[in-house]
């Protein structure tokens, strides 16, 4: 008598769309910049994430910090890489092409030490096929001691504008969670005529070496991210989310399909994704495959349904 061939059950259908200020994906899982690059391409299915982002990209060459780079903690990682980029040029003649190739949505990060920095690199990549750009306005600007744009509402609106004013395509700012009202700054984003605002960047940290009595981190502190930083993130996603109508797109702490929702429920409209592709480079593959279960456990049908729906006591 022969076996009975058992047929597993069929995936739940679920509608993983999203919109994020007019461009559409497919689901809402990207990665975070700097976290993730197009040599993957051949370790993970690139062509299902919702949407690559590439490392924040400057005008100007630049080789990043000195070593030690990154070092890990009980709950997280702390990084100091610098963001070493080729420059507008070397970016396009290079690395943009390797992105365009990978099959989904591109959102192309940028950055600036100094206000026209953004302007330049914009110009530069303005007539390249891209869907988005990222703003990221945490970086140091030179030009008030050191400061990031994202850290002053006028700051951030006078950078939107002023690429707005030179290229065509939706803008994701990259906002820094150092800031007295991550709300305030996302209003002045979204009044400079921003798509979407990303929260957050990294939070500032330090790691100690005892023998030496030094950092461990070769240009001193650096940018904490990981399962630490989770609650606080969705805690800045709910306040940016309350002040605006554009979409707000999570970030940190994300390793789970559960983390998504979470992510969803507390306003954001799609999470990117960072520390836990360094331990588990298919993080990304995995949490998009098991949303739709993990979504039908909950009784969600589309992802829509549960954005913003957090009940918070009075």
């Amino acid at each position: 008598m022969s076996a009975t061939a058992v047929t597993a059950p069929p995936a739940p259908v679920v509608d993983l769309g999203v919109d994020l200020g007019g461009v559409h994906l497919t689901n809402p899982v990207m990665p975070a910049s700097g976290c993730f690059g197009p040599e993957l391409a051949g370790v993970i299915d690139v062509d299902g994430l919702g949407a690559m982002v590439t490392k924040t990209v400057f005008d100007q060459q630049r080789a990043g910090n000195p070593a030690h780079r990154l070092t890990e903690t009980a709950h997280g990682m702390l990084n100091s890489v610098g963001i070493p980029s080729p420059g507008s040029a070397g970016f396009r003649s290079g690395l943009l092409r390797d992105y365009q190739a990978c099959g989904t949505r591109l959102i192309v990060s940028i950055g600036g030490l100094y206000t026209d920095e953004y302007y330049d690199i914009t110009g530069a990549l303005a007539d390249e096929t891209l869907d988005a750009f990222e703003l990221n306005i945490s970086c140091p600007n030179l030009e008030h001691d050191g400061l990031p744009i994202g850290a002053s509402p006028e700051r951030a609106h006078e950078v939107i504008t002023g690429v707005k004013a030179i290229v065509d395509k939706p803008l994701f700012i990259k906002l820094t969670p150092t800031v007295a009202s991550i709300a305030e700054i996302a209003a002045a984003c979204e009044d400079a005529g921003a798509a979407a605002v990303v929260v957050s960047n990294s939070y500032p940290g330090l790691a100690i070496d005892i023998a030496s009595r030094t950092s461990v981190l070769g240009n001193g502190a650096g940018g904490y991210t990981g399962p630490a930083v989770k609650p606080l993130a969705l805690k800045l996603v709910h306040d940016a989310a309350g002040a605006v109508s554009i979409p707000v797109i999570g970030c940190g702490g994300v390793a789970t399909a559960g983390d998504v929702l979470e992510f969803l429920i507390a306003g954001a409209g799609a999470v990117q994704v960072g520390t836990a592709t360094f331990t588990r480079p298919t993080a990304m593959n995995d949490i998009i495959n098991e949303l739709p279960e993990v979504c039908a456990r909950y009784g969600i049908t589309a992802l829509h349904e549960v954005i913003g729906s957090l009940e918070m006591p009075h």
